[in-house]
């Protein structure tokens, strides 16, 4: 997978920002005291990776982990400048929610944010869905020979 590289002054962010704002779910900050539900709930739901990262994410101040909340429930998450300043991800929504504009309200939150802090550009650490990222973002990819900062990361040895 690739790293992208996405403008946070392209137009294309105010496109999304308001296509984000038709979908009807709610998008904010996660609080401390909910961190282990929300780390729990990634990690039930996508990886202990991803976990780590939104202990990280959650622990900074304000939080960098937004999360998406329909009828109370959780429904998917982001982080942002946490694996590395200017980083969007991971991210992730739950497979009964897929399709139903949470990803882009998610990716449009953080895009915003990333933008409040005083970022130029935002860098998309080892996208999946590179296609989806291009199309709704202008992501660019970043041509590199290695997996960048992920490269000898650590992982778990599945049994």
């Amino acid at each position: 997978m690739s790293d992208l590289l996405v403008s946070l002054y392209s137009a294309r962010l105010s496109e999304l920002e308001a296509q984000a704002h038709r979908i009807d779910v709610l998008i904010r900050p996660v609080l401390p005291p909910e961190m282990y539900l929300v780390v729990d709930w990634v990690r039930d739901n996508f990886s202990a990776n991803w976990a780590s990262e939104v202990s990280v994410a959650v622990a900074r101040q304000p939080s960098a982990c937004l999360i998406a909340i329909d009828s109370g429930n959780l429904v998917g998450f982001a982080c942002f400048d946490t694996t590395a300043r200017g980083f969007f991800g991971p991210t992730g929504v739950h497979p009964d929610s897929r399709g139903k504009g949470v990803g882009v309200a998610l990716l449009s939150a953080s895009m915003q944010a990333l933008k409040s802090l005083g970022h130029a550009y935002a860098i998309i650490g080892d996208a999946g869905p590179v296609d989806f990222y291009v199309n709704a973002v202008g992501a660019m990819v970043i041509p590199a020979d290695d997996k960048g900062i992920y490269e000898g990361m650590l992982r778990a040895k599945r049994t």
